[in-house]
């Protein structure tokens, strides 16, 4: 829309209204008086949509796909507009739980719009940020919305580090199935971030040249969109990072288990081994023999044979297993 100062200085700051849920007549006013603008849908109706197709002149796919969430990362060029699904996450969120946010874009020389079907903070902040102060083009709003929301992923992540870090430690030394329904929820966090943040890394490396040229744009500094892209290896590298210390943990937690038990078993092994020559001599002498019951009516030879036994055969094992190492 606009084209920046003559002689390719730098862009000529504007004012840009960041309308959020606006009525169909103020969307109206702003296309028709040909001011660059944001217009922020949070959860629009089809009404809604509908009224901004007309006004827009949007395709009936786009609206289609306006409509629908839950899709993949894509950008689609249209008739004056690119079309753009992306994604950020909640930073509150709970681990395990609904934590991508889908949005919507519609980006023309005359217009941003973004559609979301809940309350995001990061662009709400945006929109507080720059709703009553100048920005040096549109195409540094475009993308700051960008950035805003790609941007959420390094908190969440940040968040994913500290809990491995306690995991790791909690394992070592008292694992506990709490610890292995953590483990698979911060699991479920990375494949979901690493569903979307490939397809969006990908998105920005083959198409942040056409976003940076599209006609109407006041022009600005490529390097923008090309950041986007660097945001996102890191953040991809990251969350493939993460992947490989939970699977590390896991087996960490598997070991630390079996190691565990193998002790206990060992230890109960002990206890058995130890008890078996206890019960074959007091069950030997505990028989009702007429011959046996004779020669034991000494009280030396209770105490030699039938207690003296007892307490030889337990040293004897506690020796024995010394000398093996077990104890």
């Amino acid at each position: 829309m606009n084209s920046g100062t003559p002689g390719g200085g730098p862009p000529t700051p504007l004012r840009v209204p960041c309308l959020h849920n606006p009525k169909h007549h103020e969307v109206r006013a702003h296309i028709e008086g040909q001011q660059f603008v944001w217009l922020d849908y949070e959860g629009p109706s089809d009404e809604d949509l509908a009224e901004l197709a007309k006004i827009i002149n949007l395709h009936p796919l786009t609206v289609e796909d306006a409509h629908h969430f839950r899709q993949r990362p894509k950008m689609e060029e249209y008739d004056g507009y690119f079309f753009m699904v992306v994604f950020g996450v909640d930073a509150g969120t709970k681990s395990g739980g609904p934590l991508l946010r889908e949005v919507h874009l519609i980006i023309s020389g005359d217009y941003v719009v973004t559609i979301h079907r809940r309350a995001f903070a990061p662009l709400a902040d945006l929109r507080k940020r720059y709703g009553d102060v100048s920005v040096r083009s549109e195409q540094f709003l475009v993308y700051k919305i960008l950035d805003a929301i790609t941007q959420t992923f390094v908190p969440v992540l940040g968040r994913v580090d500290d809990d491995i870090d306690d995991l790791e430690e909690e394992v070592l030394n008292a694992p506990t199935t709490d610890d292995l329904q953590r483990i698979f929820s911060l699991k479920r966090d990375l494949v979901a971030m690493r569903r979307v943040i490939t397809p969006m890394r990908d998105m920005f490396a083959r198409n942040a040249d056409r976003l940076a040229e599209w006609p109407g744009l006041q022009t600005d500094d490529r390097l923008y969109f090309r950041d986007l892209y660097d945001g996102l290896i890191r953040v991809s590298d990251l969350v493939d990072s993460y992947r490989d210390l939970l699977s590390g943990t896991t087996d960490m937690y598997l070991s630390t288990v079996a190691n565990r038990q193998g002790e206990i078993n060992r230890q109960l092994t002990i206890i058995a081994t130890i008890f078996l020559p206890l019960t074959f001599l007091t069950g030997f002498f505990g028989q009702n023999f007429g011959s046996l019951v004779r020669w034991m009516n000494s009280e030396w030879v209770f105490y030699v044979f039938g207690l003296g036994l007892l307490v030889a055969s337990v040293i004897g094992f506690a020796i024995y297993f010394r000398r093996k190492g077990w104890v």
